[in-house]
């Protein structure tokens, strides 16, 4: 049985570009990029130019890219750095829709005296500018808002935001781990302070993530040990994923084209083929500001959950949420913070394609799903029949 693999906001297969420049670091090149000796040197050469790679992706300068171990690693060191960098403030701000890595280290944050604000956000994902920007007081630290949302995919204005928070002098940083390689990133352009990156959504390893640092930013160590990273980041660097998600991001400069044109219209035809197919079916989010690989769509009356596994049997890996959340049988914060109605957001699935997913592949998925749907709704004390 072949695997449909669409569930790519979850983690991503390691591209055989990226697996073919890594393992030379396992078994040929094995130095320690922090020896004097040229064989040590060699490998050093190799992080150099993956900084490079990482920064031509975002627009940043290589000085400005740390290696980290995941996304959770990056959230969670540039918003220490915030908080210690301006220790007499004591008011922080995020979204109501942040990955776990944001969301559950603000609620640990508000146990230490902090005063967090959690801006809301509409029906649709959108986010409410007006409350994020009436929330800045003298005393903010800190605002934390991702690019694009990792289940439904709504995108946010980073750029209109960085400008007014930094106005105001408030250090700004966004988790943009699932826009990445989906949509175009300017750090010069939108001004942001601190930007999060992980390898595992752009077909890099499992155990490598990135931080951006604008140059001139207030910076404090998470990790304190040698001298790697000049200092910003201990520990003896993993060359061999640092090297990979140095390709990865070089490919996924050269594939965002065919993100916003062909995976889109794969993304499209799913989602128009189960609306059309499957009465009382919804999709959650905005339809315009949005990823073009993710779509999330709410089956009225019946569990994600159940949908999972009999999608499961026909070798169909989608989501009912995030990946960081998966077990619970309760509707995903982020879709709570929608509004979505619960039988709606109880049923709600979400697809997310990459370069790799073909058309025969959505095909298969529109012909199997809806039957899928139905027999389940015939079981469902919520289903009326309409």
């Amino acid at each position: 049985m072949k695997t449909i693999y669409v569930d790519n906001n979850a983690t991503t297969a390691v591209a055989p570009e990226v697996l073919e420049a890594m393992t030379p670091y396992f078994t040929e090149f094995y130095g320690n990029p922090s020896s004097a000796h040229s064989f040590g040197g060699n490998v050093e050469h190799a992080i150099k130019a993956a900084r490079e790679q990482v920064a031509t992706l975002i627009g940043a300068s290589p000085e400005e890219i740390i290696f980290t171990s995941c996304g959770t690693e990056s959230d969670n060191t540039a918003i220490q750095a915030a908080i210690s960098a301006n220790p007499d403030k004591k008011h922080i701000v995020t979204t109501r829709v942040e990955h776990p890595a944001i969301k559950n280290l603000y609620e640990h944050l508000s146990k230490q005296g902090y005063r967090v604000t959690f801006v809301p956000v509409d029906r649709k994902g959108r986010l409410d500018t007006d409350f994020l920007y009436d929330s800045l007081t003298e005393g903010t630290a800190v605002v934390s808002v991702m690019w694009a949302n990792n289940e439904s995919g709504v995108i946010f204005p980073i750029n209109e935001i960085s400008r007014e928070v930094r106005e105001r002098g408030i250090v700004f940083h966004t988790d943009a781990v699932q826009a990445a390689g989906k949509i175009p990133i300017d750090v010069a352009d939108s001004g942001v302070d601190m930007l999060s990156l992980s390898g595992h959504k752009i077909h890099a390893p499992k155990g490598v993530g990135i931080l951006y640092i604008r140059r001139g930013v207030a910076f404090s160590p998470f990790l304190i040990g040698g001298h790697q990273e000049r200092g910003r980041r201990g520990g003896t660097e993993n060359v061999a994923s640092i090297v990979g998600i140095g390709k990865a991001c070089e490919l996924a400069q050269a594939n965002l084209n065919e993100m916003n044109t062909r995976v889109r219209q794969l993304r499209d035809k799913l989602e128009q083929g189960l609306l059309d197919s499957t009465p009382k079916t919804t999709v959650n989010g905005d339809k315009e500001q949005r990823l073009p690989s993710t779509a999330s769509i709410g089956f009225d009356a019946v569990e994600g959950e159940a949908i999972l596994l009999m999608m499961d049997e026909l070798g169909i890996c989608a989501s009912s949420g995030s990946a960081c959340t998966s077990g619970s049988l309760e509707p995903s914060h982020v879709l709570r913070a929608m509004g979505v109605p619960f039988t709606s957001a109880h049923g709600s699935i979400r697809f997310s394609l990459s370069h790799y997913n073909t058309e025969a592949e959505i095909d298969f998925i529109i012909a199997k799903l809806p039957p899928i749907i139905a027999d389940l709704r015939k079981m469902s004390p919520f289903w009326d029949g309409a």
